[in-house]
């Protein structure tokens, strides 16, 4: 039966967690041990656009960004297919099919598919990088022939709900069991709080996706923040928000509301210097990760993996590690009604080895999703 001796994450007591067929066997206190390293719960990121060069537009693109985010400590993700033409979004979304349906340990991978888009804002600002030609009103029609294309496989889809016709799709979303999500949206407080009341459960990327200018107190960010029915995923990557700004609405939410995310973007991980964009033009990753339009200070994503979130969302005092390690696993399995990847026996055996580095990083020293060793050494 393997084994792995850490410290646990909350209690930084010495335990000893041994998994067997894809399931913690046992937890055990081991008090003579001194171990330098920790162990928590794999990550688990909602919202990946690509990784080190790769994104979801071929099959074989798939499982290469996989392996990439393992390296990082993220066990599973959800790729996420934004605003397009309706061939490429199924193309994309049908490609990540494929590669599911080959690949039992790409299944085990990815519990979904997020649509971010096309039934968002029209405008600049709230619209971000996503092109406004291929932007339209929710209609579930639309919806189903992209489900078709992925196989049933979409879990989570980013709307505005001020759309016409976004609380009618909201609710039939919810019903079919997928998570909606507000985002790149200009709503007003009742167009939010209309869209909690058809079932719509979180926030995309909350304090992004919005109007460089909002009036201080008529804008989309109160209602979604005082709002105890949705939950927020946050980029905290260092470059999409402020140190503040990440803190006071990650206080707002509560720690059992918050999601950290990634939103790595292809270019991620990747040296700094110019790539092409999607959709033609150039992208420059810059020496600090930052990932932008190139000759704009506009970012066009983020170029950073989800570790480097959780770390820089403790490293500013906007939560504590363990429960910036919770947000970016328990709190994102809870909303996909996935089992909890606690500590415990019975939970999923997915784990994260780690060290704290030195620069405030976490240093990844094994992944293991559903039992497997997917990257490092035990």
């Amino acid at each position: 039966m393997p084994t792995v001796i850490g410290r646990h994450y909350r209690s930084g007591t010495p335990v000893e967690v041994s998994w067997e067929g894809g399931r913690i066997a046992a937890v055990r206190a081991r008090p003579a041990a001194l171990p330098d390293a920790s162990v928590a719960p794999a990550l688990l990121d909602i919202q990946v656009n690509g990784y080190a060069g790769f994104d979801f537009a071929r099959p074989e693109h798939v499982g290469r960004v996989a392996a990439a985010l393992a390296a990082h400590g993220v066990a599973r993700f959800c790729p996420t297919v934004i605003t397009g033409p309706d061939e490429a979004m199924a193309g994309a979304l049908a490609a990540i099919d494929l590669a599911l349906v080959r690949d039992p340990a790409l299944r085990a991978a990815i519990p979904g598919v997020h649509v971010e888009g096309p039934y968002i804002s029209d405008l600049d600002g709230p619209r971000g990088a996503h092109p406004r030609a291929y932007v339209r009103d929710p209609e579930w029609a639309h919806l189903q022939g992209l489900r078709r294309a992925a196989g049933g496989r979409i879990r989570i889809v980013t709307l505005a709900p001020e759309r016409p016709g976004a609380a009618a799709f909201i609710a039939q979303a919810a019903a079919a069991g997928i998570l909606v999500s507000i985002g790149h949206s200009a709503a007003d407080a009742a167009a939010v709080h209309a869209a909690v009341a058809a079932g719509a459960r979180m926030s995309t990327h909350l304090g992004n996706g919005l109007a460089a200018t909002i009036d201080r107190h008529g804008n989309p960010l109160w209602p979604q923040l005082a709002a105890t029915g949705l939950s927020a995923s946050f980029i905290a990557d260092g470059h999409h928000l402020p140190a503040d700004a990440l803190t006071a609405m990650m206080a707002a939410k509560g720690p059992d509301r918050c999601v950290l995310v990634s939103d790595a973007v292809r270019q991620a991980g990747l040296p700094p210097g110019r790539y092409p964009g999607v959709g033609g033009g150039e992208v420059e990753v810059l020496t600090s990760g930052r990932v932008q339009l190139a000759g704009t200070p506009y970012l066009a994503g983020s170029g950073d993996h989800l570790a480097h979130c959780v770390a820089h969302a403790a490293a500013v005092g906007a939560a504590s590690l363990p429960d910036a390690l919770d947000m970016a696993a328990l709190q994102p399995a809870r909303l996909l009604g996935l089992p909890a990847p606690l500590l415990a026996p019975g939970a999923p055996a997915d784990l994260l080895v780690y060290r704290a580095g030195g620069d405030g990083e976490l240093e990844v020293l094994a992944t293991v999703r559903g039992g497997e060793l997917v990257y490092g050494e035990l």
